[in-house]
């Protein structure tokens, strides 16, 4: 009897035991939080890691106020739609917003005298990306005297870098004709310099300490491990918003921005057959710096834990009122009415011809047609050729592959 009441409480114990790990593993099979990453990576397919940084909900508990100041980058590569995602923050009257203040660093470096200054490698040119950086977010605009060309007198300058697409550098009190003008909509390149005359950069640093938070925008910057000094800074609350985009449309917006120097690319489109001296070197790095950083985001590390939300372009086009309000929950800075205001009157042109087929730097559109706008302007044989050599960006990001000519040339069905 003793033995067999031993053996039916061994029985009890097993049975419970089994249906203890049965829940836990059930558990573990729904699409919760989950709090460790391994487990969460073997869980997700390949195809959805990307989106668990699309929703990072989690912000330091050290700068967790809407009211704290934040220093912001849009980061991001040329043609992904970055002008356009950067009007969320042009349009908010608490952000000083700057469009590509680097550039000046880059043409100091490119266009350099010395033959040794030319040879130094990236890591150069790097560092006085985010020395200006930082400064810039300091809003200390005399740094950045050194590198405009020509070199700016008394504090002013006339060459300041696309200066009409930062309403901050248009306005009162950097600009006193500016104002109501700016506030209709945004102006063309030639608007601001002609109301505002020479920009002065004293002004501009007074007028950057006057607002809530600074906001840049750059697609100078290769990696997101590029900017791990900028994050672990104390005296900043860096956050990195990273824009991304399907590299196929990437590809058509810059043969119809840069003309020239996709010259090959253009008559490959026109006539199917691919030229001998087609450079596929430049799409290559890009779909590689792309997934290069999106990987480092996908490892979360301890420095951008809480500083990085990654943003696909075509989410934003297809729902543009939605993502920036989540994109401003990311930040931790209230979403002015401003801001909503001009996505309703901005996304929802007649036609993509409006928008970046005419204008390179357009932000007023159809969103949603200009996200798919390069599924009709490139041919089979280009798309086929930036799927093979972007096939694990594409894969990473939770991009569809077409398979022939109606696939691609039928925008009804998405492939996001």
């Amino acid at each position: 009897m003793e033995c067999s009441w031993k053996t039916l409480l061994l029985l009890v114990c097993t049975s419970l035991g089994v249906q203890y790990t049965a829940i836990r593993s059930l558990r573990d099979s729904f699409s919760g939080p989950c709090q460790d990453f391994t487990r969460c990576q073997e869980r997700q397919s390949k195809e959805q890691r990307w989106k668990s940084l699309c929703y990072d909900s989690h912000v330091p508990a050290e700068s967790s106020s809407a009211t704290a100041r934040k220093h912001i980058l849009l980061f991001a590569q040329t043609r992904s739609g970055s002008s356009f995602t950067g009007q969320l923050f042009n349009q908010h009257p608490g952000i000083f917003y700057v469009f590509e203040p680097l550039y000046h660093v880059q043409q100091a470096f490119t266009n350099s005298s010395s033959r040794l200054q030319r040879a130094l490698d990236g890591k150069a040119l790097l560092g006085a990306y985010r020395d200006l950086l930082l400064n810039l977010y300091n809003c200390d605009f005399s740094f950045l005297e050194s590198y405009i060309r020509p070199e700016p007198q008394d504090h002013m300058t006339g060459t300041f870098f696309r200066r009409s697409s930062s309403h901050a550098l248009c306005t009162p009190p950097v600009c006193p004709g500016g104002g109501e003008g700016i506030l209709e909509g945004q102006p063309d390149e030639a608007w601001c310099p002609k109301k505002c005359q020479a920009l002065n950069l004293s002004l501009a640093s007074q007028a950057c300490q006057a607002r809530s938070h600074v906001a840049i925008k750059t697609v100078r910057i290769p990696e997101v491990e590029d900017l791990r000094t900028l994050s672990e800074d104390p005296r900043l609350d860096l956050r990195i918003v990273h824009l991304v985009r399907d590299p196929r449309a990437i590809l058509a917006s810059r043969m119809t921005a840069f003309g020239g120097k996709f010259r090959a690319w253009k008559v490959w489109n026109a006539t199917g057959r691919q030229p001998r001296y087609v450079d596929l070197t430049q799409i290559t790095r890009t779909c590689r710096d792309i997934e290069y950083s999106v990987e480092t985001a996908l490892q979360k590390p301890t420095w951008l834990r809480g500083r990085y939300l990654l943003v696909r372009y075509e989410d934003l086009a297809h729902n543009p009122e939605e993502k920036g309000k989540e994109i401003y929950r990311f930040l931790g800075v209230d979403l002015h009415h401003q801001v909503l205001r001009w996505i309703s009157q901005n996304t929802n042109g007649t036609a993509p011809s409006s928008s970046e087929w005419n204008y390179k730097f357009s932000t007023t559109r159809d969103s949603k047609a200009t996200a798919q706008s390069w599924r009709v302007h490139l041919n089979f044989d280009i798309v086929k050729t930036v799927q093979s050599l972007c096939n694990r960006t594409l894969s990473l990001l939770g991009y569809k592959l077409v398979q022939s000519v109606d696939e691609l040339k039928d925008i009804t069905k998405t492939l996001t």
